[in-house]
């Protein structure tokens, strides 16, 4: 019967005494792809068309798009560049342009609805802290974490964004604002732009029980359990101004 030394040696002489590095040289993971820049720049353009695009369309117009992305895209990717962030990006396999992409379209959409945010909660822009971990305040510990993007007194906000009218809320960050809740007694509210519709829901999913209806099982996201947004939750049509809404009694 074979035995491990036998094995050992097998490895050992093609040069591999570390199993887990024979295991990345099999299976290629040791070769880091480079990230294709001509991509990314296709697909900042196609950010761009998307916001002017919408902007074209909306109640309250932002007069200088020139300005905000150079704000928001064009110095933020520059960062991320600069400092090795996108090589940092992963999201169950896919390329870390495409996991790019999608971060930076909720980004834009955080950045651009921000002034409505501070009306609909009749607070300054200023006051809005942002606390998620994927900001800029200090580039070593940038990562894509459940952590809420914005703090506006004891509400944490989740600004997320749907594309396809697939409209769904995943469950670790509801795990996030349960345990926020139980731990600080800050709820958190899931504020989510459906542009493929033009609309925003409100949803506070500090209490969300398990056992309720709107929990559901995506094929398309590998089985993962989420949220389902139901369409009442569904308070503002981006062409019109934002309801207004008083969240202590949601």
């Amino acid at each position: 019967m074979f035995t491990t030394n036998d094995f050992q040696n097998y490895r050992s002489k093609l040069g591999f005494k570390n199993r887990e590095e024979f295991k990345k040289f099999l299976s290629a993971k040791d070769i880091i792809p480079s990230i294709d820049y001509n991509y990314i720049d296709l697909l900042n353009n196609r950010l761009q068309k998307i916001f002017i695009s919408l902007n074209a369309i909306y109640y309250k117009p932002c007069e200088c798009l020139d300005g905000f992305f150079d704000r928001h895209l064009v110095k933020t990717y520059n960062i991320m560049k600069n400092n090795n962030i996108l090589n940092k990006l992963n999201n169950q396999g896919r390329r870390k342009e495409e996991v790019y992409f999608n971060w930076m379209r909720g980004y834009l959409v955080c950045e651009y609805f921000k002034g409505d945010i501070s009306n609909i909660f009749n607070i300054p822009v200023k006051k809005i802290k942002q606390i998620g971990d994927d900001d800029f305040d200090d580039i070593t510990t940038f990562k894509r974490t459940p952590k809420a993007d914005l703090e506006i007194d004891n509400f944490r906000i989740e600004v997320q964004s749907g594309f396809q009218g697939i409209n769904d809320i995943k469950e670790h960050k509801v795990r996030e604002a349960k345990r926020v809740f139980f731990e600080k007694d800050f709820r958190t509210l899931i504020l989510h732009f459906d542009l493929f519709n033009g609309q925003a829901a409100f949803v506070d999913i500090s209490e969300i029980e398990e056992d309720n209806l709107n929990w559901i099982t995506r094929q398309q996201m590998e089985g993962q359990s989420v949220f389902n947004i139901d369409q009442n939750y569904f308070k503002w049509l981006l062409v019109e101004e934002p309801p207004a809404i008083n969240f202590n009694k949601q």
